[in-house]
């Protein structure tokens, strides 16, 4: 027999009709948080008081207002927490804990006392054995509920959990159901949650929603939530989440990353998320990412993968070139509405950034091109095997290299490139009122020479022509402008410019470039000059290499 021959396909459900492949998600669900629970489940060992509290905190910081706990009655942990939660006060006003209980009338009981001194909890009812559990048994449990609830002086709501619903009998699932209603009888303004949970994922996501929608349409509206609570056992929760709030669900439970027993359940970061990519106010503020994650591995001691969605470390982090390229000039173009390529949501939006990664032997390394694509300097072509020499010297060629690393070097070698001569202040007079019919500039350059301020002062065709004149006269540098470019870094009145200058050093015949940024170009022009007189000076003495 091959393995195949081992298993069943699923069933379908008769839903021909079916309205939910034709809906758009237009609000965020209810959120409730089982962190707590499942996530603790999930450990090899139990989260202590200290994590229970910093994970919590965290909870109500992100904006959840359903917290489930675990089970009171049967758990001295989870009882022991919550007793904590209630007697120092710490529940928010807007918050209200979710715990569990067996249809049992002592674990209901016990779970009720447990609950004393709270003023609003949900109370999950579940079935030990839902394969054996009869309509009878249910609304038997149901009815305890309600009249301890009656009683209690804070609120009580009851969610009850069809446990086993993916693989149950829909009949079924439905008499069950409205044997709790019929027990409980809830009202609009305070409806049964009714739980669905797929706690073992046995379907594809579409008939999962098949099986809400059925039961959306067999119960009444006004007086049930439908909640489901997706596992990922076929790696499809958060899809069945999604297909299930377009089938009628209006709250979904689960764990931040998807954290729980097993594959996991549904990931709710992920969730809402995906809401805010659609342009639907997810509900829960989400704009630390690098915290969240780091609070919840911290607590668990549960990693994150890389490639998690929003939260993984290099999901930011093309290596493609042509991914790369496509990704900035979007980011470069996107207006109002985002529409980047290969990048479904703003980092910034959830204090993220995007950082491309390239490998030094990779063809998207190129230097050059990373120092346009990421800050705007546009290297003469002479200059690029320049700079892209110095940094296959500078680097390990199987080092990993960031955009920033290379911005790095570049500053290095050029822009603060300022040993032994470091340019200070630049005066340049017209002269061309002068009746001189030779030069039209003089210029005064202030300098400093190992540390000691000096000038020179020359006259020229222009400022470069002068300063260049000056360098030969008063310091003996008998140097060559090959070549100039200039271009603005940025738009706008307070712009920087570059200007990058191609030299030769008239004794040696070797060139090099030199680079300045300034708001003023002439400025920028002279830093240049300097830029590359210093690299000259440090090929003399073997500090760097060049043509």
């Amino acid at each position: 027999m091959k393995k195949y021959q081992k298993y069943r396909p699923g069933p379908v459900v008769d839903l021909a009709d079916r309205k939910w492949p034709g809906r758009v998600l237009e609000k965020a669900p209810v959120w409730c948080s089982v962190d707590l629970r499942d996530r603790n489940q999930a450990l090899l060992g139990q989260a202590g008081l200290p994590e229970k509290m910093e994970l919590f905190r965290l909870l109500v910081r992100l904006g959840f207002e359903e917290i489930e706990i675990g089970s009171p009655a049967s758990t001295d942990a989870e009882y022991a927490f919550l007793r904590h939660l209630i007697e120092k006060d710490l529940l928010p006003e807007n918050v209200t804990l979710q715990v569990l209980s067996t249809g049992n009338r002592r674990d209901i009981e016990a779970t009720f006392e447990a609950l004393a001194g709270c003023k609003r909890a949900i109370l999950r009812l579940y079935s030990m054995e839902p394969e054996k559990e009869t309509p009878e048994e249910a609304g038997q449990a149901a009815a305890i509920v309600r009249s301890l609830a009656d009683a209690f002086p804070g609120r009580i709501r009851l969610e009850y959990s069809l446990n086993g619903f993916a693989g149950m009998d829909l009949s079924r699932a439905l008499e069950i159901s409205r044997a709790v209603l019929e027990a409980f009888e809830p009202t609009p303004s305070e409806p049964l949650i009714l739980g669905l949970p797929g706690g073992t994922e046995l379907h594809m996501p579409n008939v999962f929603a098949d099986q809400v929608e059925w039961m959306r349409r067999h119960l009444d509206p006004e007086r049930v939530v439908l909640s489901v609570r997706p596992h990922n056992d076929r790696g499809m929760a958060a899809a069945a989440a999604e297909l299930a709030l377009l089938a009628g669900a209006g709250r979904v439970e689960g764990t931040l990353f998807g954290t729980g027993e097993r594959a996991g359940s549904a990931d709710l970061v992920t969730l809402a998320l995906n809401l805010l990519t659609q342009g639907i106010d997810p509900g829960l503020t989400i704009d630390n990412m690098t915290e969240i994650v780091d609070i919840c591995q911290r607590c668990t001691g549960m990693r994150v993968g890389q490639r998690h969605p929003y939260a993984g470390r290099m999901v930011f982090t093309p290596f493609s070139r042509s991914h790369q390229e496509a990704v900035s000039r979007g980011m470069k173009e996107s207006g109002d509405v985002w529409q980047v390529p290969y990048m479904i949501i703003d980092p910034r939006d959830i204090g993220r950034v995007y950082n491309p990664l390239v490998r030094a032997d990779s063809e998207a390394a190129e230097p050059a091109v990373i120092m346009e694509r990421e800050y705007g300097f546009k290297l003469p072509g002479a200059m690029r095997r320049e700079f892209s020499e110095t940094v296959r010297r500078t680097l390990d060629p199987r080092e990993e290299m960031k955009p920033e690393r290379i911005l790095e070097i570049f500053r290095s070698e050029y822009i603060r490139n300022n040993e032994p001569y470091h340019f200070r202040r630049l005066q340049v007079t017209d002269l061309s009122g002068e009746g001189n019919p030779e030069f039209d500039t003089r210029v005064k350059v202030t300098y400093s020479d190992h540390g000691a301020y000096a000038y020179i002062q020359a006259a020229g065709k222009g400022p470069l022509d002068a300063i260049q004149r000056g360098l030969a006269e008063e310091m003996g540098f008998a140097i060559r402008i090959l070549d100039y470019e200039e271009h603005a870094l940025q738009s706008g009145s307070d712009s920087q410019a570059a200007a990058y200058i191609h030299m030769m050093d008239v004794k040696s015949g070797k060139t090099t470039y030199g680079v300045g940024v300034s708001s003023n170009i002439t400025r920028a022009s002279a830093r240049a000059v300097f830029s590359g007189l210093n690299r000259f000076v440090q090929a003399r003495e073997g500090l760097i290499q060049h043509s």
